[in-house]
């Protein structure tokens, strides 16, 4: 019997606490809507996404992770300026190729005027023993 009351005057406290609580909320009001974290250093838009800006970002986070909004407008930027950094290094690349291949077949710089090219003999021409 006296765990019967025990029960009794537990379950009533735990009701009047958990009614005074939900009731009288002490001091303060209901709380106040708050507005969603947005991305409030975006990566630049006046010049080229460098490593320090990528380090430096932060994506606000969500009920389940990160907004989806968010990311993919970074992703988006980083792979548009991932695709012409390639381009730019291609176009480089072969712009270098197309100047080694011209400096490897066009004239002699140290040659001096008068002299024949490299590997000709004065007045020979190829196959014949200049006799």
């Amino acid at each position: 019997m006296h765990v019967f009351w025990f029960l009794l005057v537990t379950m009533v406290v735990v009701v009047a606490a958990v009614t005074l609580a939900v009731v009288g909320g002490g001091g303060s009001a209901v709380l106040q809507d708050v507005e969603p974290e947005r991305l409030t250093d975006p990566l630049p838009a006046n010049r080229p996404v460098g490593r320090a800006d990528v380090e430096a970002m932060r994506l606000p986070m969500a009920v389940r992770g990160y907004r989806m909004t968010d990311v993919d407008e970074a992703l988006g930027r980083l792979g548009a300026e991932l695709a012409e950094r390639d381009a730019h290094i291609a176009e480089l690349e072969s712009a270098l190729a197309g100047a080694q291949a011209t400096a490897v077949t066009g004239p002699d710089l140290f040659k001096r005027p008068g002299e024949p090219l490299t590997g000709e003999k004065d007045g020979a021409q190829d196959g014949e023993d200049g006799r």
